[in-house]
């Protein structure tokens, strides 16, 4: 790979700056509406395999998230770029001492080019969580959906708008409402967004699963089907980790957190989603791809020869056959699910770096893709580095961005 990477990234994240929603919403939520305010941070420790802090006024200076009763702080393992690993432990920090690039959005765009990206789709991270699930969790849904629609007016205007489609739009939805998130679908559509983050497992979070009898997200899938927006179910959007004991070690999560895709993989793949809805696209962001060989041999074996179990009316066809036709596989660092290419499909890969989160690339991620991509032909990689991604998100095919020297690197901060 003797020529420079370029690559459209699927998955990466923007911290929410402290002004997006005070600025958006009306002054009687002020006091109610997010906010951020600096205040003092337990030492972090260890419970039910989680790193947990509390406030603590004379603690280290953090800064919190508040809205509603909620009290979030910013934790530093979300904005890890450039932070010496011997920190991360801490816990919390503050906006001053994290890279400007995980919020300024002129910042990123220099961080994506000393590493070789030439576009990005960001998801949100810290105060809605990964699909918006603190607004479901919120007891004032009109502020809520105020808050929902303020964030994806601030994505829109202040984040992806003015950067050239460089940043790529991710809208969040009222998740309580599947018609009320179908119209928040469309009106993003509207002005160009192509991709919307939905929890990975409704049932989860207390929702009606994809297979409810009554059809309950129908709304929002025709919305996404009419308009080409595809479904992004990010690692983590169902809030709930997998996890073996209250005792087992961080690490034990970690390991898992991939489950949580390939449960979801396997309620799409037998739920019949895709013969109602035959142009619907999802993807399965940071949720790597080294396990898809497993699913979709057994979901093909299942399907033949235990009839039993399979409702054939609703998925009248091999379940691998849907999984190459509506979904895509995103991952950050995986060479065993490379090496495996043939079966996961070089039409159904995309690559991200995972900016800034602890498992990011950032600023390396050239040279993780020439180590892991150098076995695959110039055709399969630019597949996988951005011509899938353009074909996913249905940016401009002909677009191309500035490919920075690769020459260039950031310093440690």
């Amino acid at each position: 790979m003797a020529t420079p990477v370029r690559i459209i990234s699927t998955d990466d994240h923007v911290l929410e700056p402290p002004h997006l929603w005070q600025a958006r919403l009306p002054a009687k939520y002020k006091d109610i509406a997010p906010r951020v305010e600096r205040l003092g941070l337990s030492a972090p420790r260890w419970r039910n395999g989680r790193l947990v802090v509390d406030e603590d006024t004379a603690g280290k200076p953090c800064d919190w998230w508040l809205y509603e009763d909620l009290r979030r702080p910013l934790p530093i393992t979300y904005a890890a770029v450039g932070i010496p690993k011997d920190r991360l432990g801490e816990g919390g920090t503050t906006f001053e001492d994290v890279r400007r690039g995980c919020w300024d959005p002129a910042e990123r765009l220099k961080d994506m080019d000393v590493n070789s990206v030439e576009a990005s789709l960001c998801f949100p991270n810290v105060l809605p969580r990964f699909c918006g699930q603190t607004f479901l969790e919120a007891h004032d849904k009109e502020l809520a959906l105020l808050c929902v629609r303020a964030y994806n007016d601030w994505m829109h205007e202040e984040w992806a708008g003015p950067s050239g489609g460089r940043l790529i739009h991710c809208s969040i939805v009222p998740l309580w409402d599947s018609s009320l998130a179908a119209e928040e679908v469309r009106r993003n559509a509207a002005r160009g967004g192509r991709a919307v983050t939905f929890t990975e497992l409704p049932a989860n979070l207390g929702l009606p699963s994809i297979h409810d009898a009554d059809q309950y997200w129908d709304p929002f899938f025709t919305a996404c089907e009419e308009t080409g927006t595809v479904i992004c179910l990010h690692i983590g959007s169902s809030s709930k980790f997998p996890v073996t004991s209250a005792d087992a070690p961080h690490a034990v999560s970690g390991m898992l957190l991939s489950l949580n895709a390939m449960a979801s993989m396997c309620d799409y793949l037998f739920s019949g989603l895709f013969e109602r809805f035959p142009k619907l696209t999802i993807a399965y962001s940071e949720g790597q791809i080294g396990w898809i060989p497993y699913i979709l041999e057994r979901a093909d074996r299942l399907w033949r020869e235990q009839e039993m179990v399979v409702n054939r009316d609703l998925v009248p066809r091999p379940p691998s056959e849907y999984y190459y036709e509506h979904i895509y596989g995103c991952y950050i660092s995986d060479a065993h699910g490379l090496a495996s290419i043939d079966v996961v499909g070089e039409d159904n890969v995309t690559f991200e770096t995972d900016y800034p989160h602890t498992d990011g690339t950032w600023p390396n991620t050239a040279e993780v893709a020439r180590r892991e991509l150098a076995h695959l032909t110039d055709v399969q990689r630019e597949k996988i580095l951005r011509l899938n991604a353009i074909k996913m998100l249905s940016l401009h095919p002909d677009r191309e961005y500035p490919c920075p020297s690769e020459e260039v690197r950031p310093d440690a901060r």
